[in-house]
């Protein structure tokens, strides 16, 4: 139901607007800014990884989560996942041309708080030195 209003939104040919309720840009923008959404496109830019590689680069994500997560955003046509019919199936993920550029935007992202980490967290201490 829910995707048959999306897809009938966006076969609307209106503008898209994130702040827009219905806009189905809202449902990519939570695949993409979820934390393990954006640490998987940040491994994924590394280069190809198999599932349980993944798994160990995104540490602390669990298998159920990653597994929904990769399914998401290939809906969302960031990642592309090829499975090789071998025995065992040998399945790897690797991200798309545009799951590439979303991916860079968010390294961007992921850099200036890991630079700017030190004055964050001096602004934590303070705020919670005041709610005490």
């Amino acid at each position: 139901m829910a995707t048959e209003s999306i897809q009938a939104i966006a076969d609307e040919d209106l503008p898209y607007d994130v702040f827009a309720r219905n806009c189905p840009s809202r449902h990519v923008l939570k695949d993409v800014t979820h934390a393990w959404g954006s640490l998987t496109l940040a491994a994924l830019q590394e280069g190809t990884f198999r599932f349980n590689e993944l798994r160990r680069r995104v540490d602390g994500v669990s298998e159920k989560m990653l597994s929904q997560t990769l399914h998401a955003l290939e809906r969302d046509g960031l990642v592309h996942r090829e499975a090789q019919p071998t025995n065992p199936p040998r399945v790897e993920y690797r991200l798309t041309d545009l799951g590439r550029e979303v991916a860079e935007r968010l390294r961007a992202l992921i850099e200036l708080v890991e630079g700017q980490l030190p004055q964050m967290l001096d602004a934590q201490r303070a705020y919670d030195a005041r709610e005490v």
